[in-house]
């Protein structure tokens, strides 16, 4: 299932992040952008996560990320933004969806890492059990 939940985290926050470049491509440009979109891809790829595993009959304390892995992936995602638009400029392509597909990719990949490190630990897991 751990494969699922990578999966789900990954597309979700990446096409979240793509969305939001298409929609506030006019409005915000560069970092802020960037911030925006890795932002709402990392919130939304939780929470989407969340309930997907509820609706497929995980076990209650298999189901939810919890609410502070969530905080702590909002923070990291300002380092995935600010790696989404050092990528998009060094690779000097600068389209507003480029640069949110770049950053909702990047926060969810640390998203992703934040979740198996914290299923990874054993105090978590006998505090759940």
């Amino acid at each position: 299932m751990t494969s699922a939940n990578l999966l789900i985290v990954v597309i979700v926050g990446t096409v979240v992040g793509a969305l939001t470049g298409l929609a506030l491509g006019g409005v915000l440009t560069g970092l802020y952008l960037c911030v925006v979109a890795g932002f709402l891809g990392t919130i939304v790829a939780g929470l989407v996560r969340n309930t997907i595993m509820v609706r497929a009959g995980q076990r209650p304390d298999d189901s939810r990320v919890p609410t502070l892995v969530l905080i702590y992936s909002a923070v990291a995602s300002l380092a995935g933004s600010a790696a989404a638009d050092e990528v998009s400029r060094l690779s000097e392509v600068s389209s507003p969806v480029w640069l949110g597909t770049l950053a909702g990719l990047f926060s969810a990949i640390l998203l992703a890492m934040l979740m198996i490190t914290y299923y990874m630990n054993p105090e978590a897991a006998r505090k759940h059990r």
